[in-house]
């Protein structure tokens, strides 16, 4: 399952799983947004859309994926707003709306997908982190992918134990295709955490 799947680095990631034999199912705010994900993969896909910000939405495509493909093998949450704000310049409500996308919906999506994964003993849950370091004009940014990689820490701790491998890709600038962060080198980290034996796992990789 990729939750996010946009045309960047959602699009290349389930490519990437695609190209193995995978079944993917891709959720995406938008129909138009998914559909045409779907038309450049091969292999069976599942479109689905949902707002990973209404937690009972995302909770529901996560069920009709699992219904109509299996149990996931694979979970990439790959979501964020990113925008460029300062301190003060956000309301209340506004940051707690960028954080409902950032990091609320990780643990929900984890709360989701997870258990059933450390019931059988295996899985893979990955999630698409950045900003490596705070930045000033970035404050909702930093802030939500500093949180991200606490979530990816706590839900190691908590499935890890069992066979779920937790961990991020944390990519360190602008995402674009013929740059140093194109999306497909960046949809070769999922590759290769999913592929890790669990002696070796990592929870985190930084690109750039």
């Amino acid at each position: 399952m990729v939750v996010g799947a946009g045309p960047g680095i959602g699009r290349a990631v389930a490519a990437r799983f695609a190209a193995e034999g995978a079944a993917v199912a891709l959720i995406a705010r938008t129909a138009a947004t998914v559909e045409d994900v779907a038309r450049s993969l091969p292999g069976r896909t599942l479109t689905l859309t949902a707002d990973v910000a209404d937690e009972e939405g995302l909770r529901a495509a996560l069920d009709h994926a699992s219904a109509e493909l299996g149990p996931p093998d694979v979970v990439v949450h790959n979501t964020a707003v990113i925008r460029p704000d300062t301190v003060g310049e956000l309301s209340a409500g506004q940051l707690l709306d960028t954080l409902a996308v950032n990091v609320v919906s990780v643990l929900s999506t984890a709360a989701q997908v997870a258990p059933g994964m450390a019931a059988r003993g295996r899985g893979t849950f990955l999630v698409t982190g950045g900003m490596p370091e705070p930045v000033p004009g970035y404050v909702s940014l930093s802030l939500g992918k500093a949180a991200v990689r606490t979530a990816v820490d706590l839900l190691d701790a908590t499935y890890g134990p069992a066979g779920v491998h937790v961990a991020s890709v944390t990519v360190g600038g602008p995402v674009a295709p013929g740059t140093a962060y194109d999306p497909d080198d960046i949809a070769e980290h999922y590759w290769r955490l999913h592929s890790q034996p669990r002696g070796s796992w990592e929870r985190e990789v930084r690109h750039g």
